[in-house]
């Protein structure tokens, strides 16, 4: 098993960032009211570090503005600060998320230089209209260039993508996934939108400019991203937003976000395999009264579904009596498993 990789998080809200995205409050999101400084980088590290065993992989990165863009003095200032807990091990590498036109042969090269890994591309949509509609300033092309450049110089590529943000559809979110796969990135990121306090998509909202992507409509187009980017083997890292107590008490006004949007998306996936599944049992003949689902190891909670909805829809559904789970020895690697057994209680 691979060892736990333990990430350092230090925040630069907005800094750097050229335009203003409908969609965007940094600060808002991620609870930082300042960016980073030299200082601050060394004290974080530091507090980390002490709740860190030594040796442990250790990753410092860089979140919430378009790293590239700002200016390279503080760039430079940046990334130096890490460099002594790099050379003395306790920082195993760096990575840091920027935008698709912040991206050219020469910054790369820097990065290199700074020892940084993995660079994560806030892609959000593959098609220009809705680029253009959410104001982000690049366009679909960008990415695939930006995308080129990262992967050329042997550098980690994670990209990220968002579903519900104006002028986009479950068909264009789709069309976006099957985009990004074909640039084979190491990992990507699934944000569906939320409509967060102080930024013009909140307005917009307000005035019924924008129609709220909600929880249920997010996961649903989200469990066919899964299967789009499991069938390509690229793994998603993580689905909606991280939650803070900020987000949950305040800042999400509406729109895709929960605190447990991941575990929703994971039970919708087992309630429609479950679905086919017995679909198939029930071709061939009469349901028995009761059903028992095998899951991989520690999965029996996402099959379940939150307060038992997956359980409560089949028996509705199909009329069983009763259905047990069970889970197999071994925990399933990246991609969702489920098998049916027909003498469940026996």
């Amino acid at each position: 098993m691979r060892p736990r990789r333990h990430i350092i998080p230090v925040f630069v809200p907005h800094l750097g960032c050229p335009n203003d995205c409908v969609f965007c409050n940094q600060r808002r999101i991620s609870g930082h009211l300042a960016p980073a400084t030299e200082d601050t980088v060394r004290t974080e590290i530091e507090n980390a570090l002490m709740r860190i065993p030594f040796g442990a992989e250790t990753e410092l990165a860089f979140y919430g503005g378009s790293f590239t863009a700002i200016e390279e003095s503080v760039q430079t200032s940046l990334l130096a600060a890490v460099q002594p807990y790099i050379r003395d091990k306790r920082i195993s590498s760096i990575r840091l998320s920027t935008r698709p036109d912040c991206v050219d042969a020469g910054t790369v090269e820097r990065l290199l230089q700074y020892n940084v890994k993995t660079v994560e591309l806030g892609v959000q949509s593959m098609c220009d209209d809705v680029l253009e509609a959410s104001g982000r300033g690049h366009t679909a092309e960008d990415a695939v260039r930006a995308a080129g450049i990262v992967k050329n110089a042997g550098l980690e590529l994670i990209l990220q993508m968002m579903t519900g943000l104006p002028g986009d559809t479950p068909e264009k979110s789709m069309y976006t996934a099957r985009r990004i796969a074909e640039l084979r990135p190491d990992g990507v990121r699934i944000y569906p939108t939320v409509i967060i306090r102080d930024t013009r998509l909140y307005d917009m909202w307000k005035a019924g400019q924008y129609r709220e992507h909600t929880v249920d409509e997010a996961s649903e187009i989200c469990c066919g991203l899964l299967d789009i980017f499991e069938d390509e083997g690229i793994p998603v890292i993580r689905l909606g937003l991280n939650p803070t107590a900020e987000l949950t008490e305040s800042s999400a006004a509406g729109g895709a976000y929960h605190p447990a949007f991941g575990q929703i998306v994971e039970g919708k996936r087992y309630l429609k395999a479950a679905i086919a599944l017995t679909d198939e049992l029930l071709a061939e003949g009469p349901l028995p009264e009761e059903l028992g689902f095998v899951v991989p190891k520690g999965d029996t909670s996402a099959f379940v579904g939150q307060r038992r909805c997956n359980i409560t829809a089949l028996r509705e559904k199909y009329g069983i009596k009763r259905i047990t789970v069970s889970e197999t020895a071994e925990k399933s690697v990246g991609r969702l498993s489920l098998s049916l057994k027909t003498d469940a209680g026996k």
